[in-house]
């Protein structure tokens, strides 16, 4: 028992340590219940603070989920009407923080291409930058940004989570813009699990872009495990995500396109898991093909 406790202390601390930190006025609060369960995926949010002028009304939304959620409010008055003075405020907290030499990644929520400059400085640093943004974000930001996840599919697992709530066609969805796609590694892939779709009206599968991962990580034979697939995408695509083509997990949506790809679970000796590897058939030449 005491070797159980030690070692679950041990896995605890090897956690990545986050710092998140929200623009109030680019962000929405009817996302804060998926985004900060989707922030627990990649490590402990250690840090979480939001910038905006809160003698304002229009925050008055977010007022009510920074208690529950334990989110520290920072202040910053608007100097001049109708201008943003919240970027500066949360750009020097950022460089403060990275100057800590506490934190592993950072994870910054806004749409806004202000924060490229910032996302870039902090991976020249050696740190993990996780961005969380609407569909409208500027390609720079999310370029910058070594995951970038979209907040549209965060507000869709939480309808999909409500008791009660229809898997697909729940009404809160059907507002969808349509836009670019996000990431998986090892930690965010996942295993097999029949899963509904995660957001109505997803986008054409781009067949040419993962057949290109498979072959990267593939062996001889064509066949690469799973992970590293989901690896090499957010590599060169770091907002492409299962979720916008009707999936939420990478594996489903290998499972449910057999004309395209090959699916196989492999056991190993003395392990109770299943590794999972991915093959493109042959005969998948379109590019992009509706789901």
């Amino acid at each position: 028992m005491k070797n159980r406790t030690v070692a679950k202390i041990e896995s605890e601390d090897e956690q990545r340590r986050l710092a998140v930190l929200i623009d109030a006025d680019n962000a929405q609060p009817s996302v804060i219940e998926g985004l900060l369960a989707e922030v627990a995926k990649f490590g402990v949010a250690s840090v979480k603070r939001i910038y905006g002028d809160w003698t304002s009304t229009s925050h008055t939304q977010w007022k009510k989920s920074l208690l529950k959620h334990s989110i520290h409010p920072v202040q910053q008055f608007a100097y001049t009407k109708g201008k943003n003075a919240t970027d500066s405020t949360l750009i020097i907290d950022a460089m403060d923080l990275l100057y800590t030499r506490r934190f592993d990644g950072f994870c910054l929520v806004s749409s806004d291409s202000d924060f490229t400059r910032l996302a870039q400085r902090l991976r020249e640093e050696g740190l993990t930058v996780f961005g969380f943004g609407e569909r409208k974000t500027p390609d720079s930001f999310v370029a910058a940004c070594d995951k970038f996840v979209y907040v549209e599919v965060l507000r869709a697992d939480s309808v999909a989570n409500e008791p009660g709530s229809e898997p697909v066609k729940s009404s809160s969805r059907r507002r969808r813009s349509k836009a670019a796609p996000p990431p998986a590694s090892d930690a965010e892939v996942g295993t097999a699990a029949e899963a509904e779709p995660a957001i109505s009206n997803p986008q054409a599968l781009p067949v040419d872009l993962i057949t290109q991962a498979i072959e990267e990580a593939s062996d001889d034979a064509g066949w690469a495990p799973l992970g590293r697939v989901g690896s090499y995408l957010t590599k060169i695509r770091p907002d492409f995500d299962p979720r916008l083509y009707g999936h939420k997990k990478l594996s489903e949506l290998f499972r449910k396109h057999p004309k395209f790809f090959e699916f196989e679970e492999r056991s190993s000796p003395g392990v109770t898991s299943k590794a999972i590897y991915v093959r493109a058939v042959d005969s998948a030449v379109p590019a992009r093909v509706s789901n």
